[in-house]
């Protein structure tokens, strides 16, 4: 878990880690003690828990629905080929529904005040072919504490096929990444059931990190190869088996919806973080931030479409990303509120807060970003 705000200006983080990045201590004018004093009397004054509530449960219901019924359909209703890859469409939105707006919060402990509940629903990351202990270290510690920090936060790094940072190094290809680098995204979630959980378990134990307790290694590793054997066994092995369809449309539709999750999810969490009003800082020669955590979020993270009801009910919040790199511990449904007092109070401070109007403008942004990123460094200064 989290410590509370007071206590502790960033997330939960490996002492391994912390021995090379330590962020200022220096915040004269109080601005994370009088944003969190804010937030919090705001949830005491209208008596509501920081946690998911109705709305969200609400939701769960039908981003599992969208993510679920559609197996069932393919398995019992005779249809066209058209209509069984639409429907392969559909279980992808609803795979980068549940992902979004039930893992991602029962992962932060923020979809209900209750741990057990917190637990069964991070566990849906199992049937999105992830698997908990890799996503709570690589997001929860080395993403939301080293947020566009290169070298430290995991999401900017795409080996050697993207370049995301300036202190990334350069290669020829890279100039066309504006290009091809789309086309790649919708691989995230098929690269969860491959290969990147097994090389990131083997990394992190190796590292010794993790968010809470430290597990025991074999059992990661048997819960990592049993989670998969019976992922596989679901999406895959029963369809071929049982459906009474081709077992090569079984493998487009079960790629089709992978590639539909990948590309909601990466295009999602590109554009809180890979975009030109984003800065991605580093430490100094000492291992030491400029600025404290807080405000280090304000600096590297950006909100988009907040204004769009659609989008704040898909993406779980994902668009308020501000609030939500300042206060994790608090369930997206109530970001659209608190984002009021984050906004006014880093203006009041005289802080960052970055926002696109629209999800256009951020997109925008983003393949801006990528085509600077991916010029010769010399021909880009």
């Amino acid at each position: 878990m989290y410590f509370s705000a007071l206590e502790y200006e960033y997330p939960h983080k490996p002492k391994e880690v912390n021995a090379q990045i330590r962020f200022s201590r220096n915040d004269s004018a109080r601005f994370f003690r009088t944003l969190n004093k804010r937030v919090n009397h705001y949830f005491k004054e209208n008596n509501i828990s920081k946690s998911g509530n109705w709305k969200l449960h609400l939701k769960t219901f039908v981003m599992f629905l969208l993510y679920v019924a559609p197996y069932f359909l393919l398995f019992f209703v005779p249809m066209p080929g058209w209509l069984q890859l639409l429907l392969a469409i559909i279980m992808g939105v609803g795979m980068a529904g549940v992902g979004m707006n039930v893992m991602h919060d029962a992962n932060h402990g923020s979809y209900s005040s209750k741990n057990w509940v917190n637990k069964v629903m991070g566990g849906s990351m199992y049937i999105l072919a992830g698997n908990v202990y890799n996503w709570q270290v690589q997001h929860n510690v080395l993403y939301h504490t080293y947020t566009n920090i290169h070298g430290h936060d995991e999401d900017l790094e795409a080996g050697r096929i993207m370049r995301f940072s300036e202190h990334a190094k350069w290669r020829r290809f890279h100039k066309f990444q504006h290009i091809y680098g789309v086309f790649l995204y919708g691989l995230l979630t098929i690269n969860w059931v491959l290969t990147a959980d097994f090389k990131q378990t083997s990394r992190y134990l190796k590292r010794k990190l993790s968010y809470g307790k430290f597990p025991n290694p074999f059992a990661q590793w048997s819960t990592l190869i049993i989670t998969k054997i019976l992922y596989a066994f679901i999406w895959l092995v029963i369809p071929i088996l049982f459906f009474d369809i081709a077992w090569w449309k079984i493998l487009i539709g079960f790629f089709v919806m992978h590639y539909t999750a990948g590309l909601i999810l990466s295009v999602v969490f590109q554009l809180a973080h890979v975009v030109e009003e984003t800065d991605m800082p580093m430490p100094d020669e000492t291992g030491t931030m400029k600025n404290t955590w807080a405000i280090h979020q304000l600096f590297t993270t950006v909100n988009f479409s907040t204004n769009n009801k659609i989008v704040n009910w898909f993406t779980g919040g994902l668009n308020h990303q501000v609030e939500h790199h300042i206060f994790p511990n608090i369930s997206h449904i109530h970001y659209k509120k608190i984002s009021e007092i984050v906004k006014s109070t880093a203006q009041e401070f005289n802080l960052p807060y970055h926002e696109y109007e629209t999800t256009r403008k951020a997109i925008v942004a983003h393949f801006k970003h990528l085509k600077q990123m991916g010029a010769k460094p010399s021909l880009s200064m």
